[in-house]
């Protein structure tokens, strides 16, 4: 029964994390196409000629569609268009705070020249003596490194998450000295959140593998070899 138990568990681990990703990804696919595919032509839509639906299509549609909307956006009558159709939610009350905080956030996420979320970090909270885990998101800005600036000097920005859940969290200005920023990456740091600490990265098998590859690139002093000329005549 011991050893039985032990297969199941086995199996447990190897199956249920390849089930959760196709289900998530099944999930994603499924609601793409439900947004995607009421709007395509009923002539371009496979699912009219075949017995059974396709799944992805609208995926694959809205990843074509939006490289085209970027493409055309590249030159002087895209920009123009989008500038105007800016101008015209800015001047919308409610609308425009929407727009121009999405925006923003989706700039700063997915600009390639951006440091946010690339750096694990701890701090201590919520009090002396305990520590958290946080993802560093950038220096603080604006006017509130202006506000804190005498008392804390430079403050970061960084995202407390919630376990197991790391979608949510705490957003927390902390001065730039007391935050000790870690080796491992943002992939290890969310592992490790949600596994409310049971996976932990291999910090110290990465610490060894960096000394030996060190120590194999180091060049080693050449050892002295004694030469027929140099041994005494009998």
């Amino acid at each position: 029964m011991t050893r039985l138990r032990n297969y199941f568990f086995t199996g447990l681990i190897v199956t249920a994390p390849l089930a959760i990703t196709a289900y998530l990804a099944w999930s994603m696919i499924g609601w793409v196409d439900s947004w995607v595919k009421p709007y395509i032509p009923l002539r371009y839509n496979p699912d009219n000629y075949l017995p059974f639906p396709v799944p992805g299509f609208g995926l694959i549609v809205a990843l074509i569609v939006i490289t085209l909307i970027g493409s055309l956006t590249a030159n002087i009558i895209g920009r123009t268009v989008v500038s105007t159709g800016e101008n015209i939610l800015g001047r919308m009350p409610l609308v425009r705070s929407v727009y121009r905080g999405l925006k923003q956030i989706l700039e700063t996420v997915l600009s390639e020249r951006s440091d946010t979320f690339k750096k694990v970090g701890l701090v201590e909270y919520p009090r002396k003596g305990l520590w958290a885990l946080v993802f560093i998101a950038t220096e603080t800005r604006g006017e509130v490194q202006a506000q804190v600036e005498d008392d804390a000097g430079q403050t970061i920005a960084v995202f407390l998450p919630t376990t197991p859940n790391p979608t949510s969290g705490y957003l927390l200005f902390v001065p730039k000295a007391d935050v000790i920023e870690l080796k491992m990456t943002v992939e290890e740091g969310a592992k490790l959140v949600i596994s409310a600490g049971l996976v932990a990265p291999e910090y110290q098998a990465k610490t060894k593998a960096l000394a030996d590859t060190a120590r194999r690139e180091t060049p080693q002093p050449a050892r002295s070899k004694r030469t027929a000329s140099s041994r005494p005549n009998k």
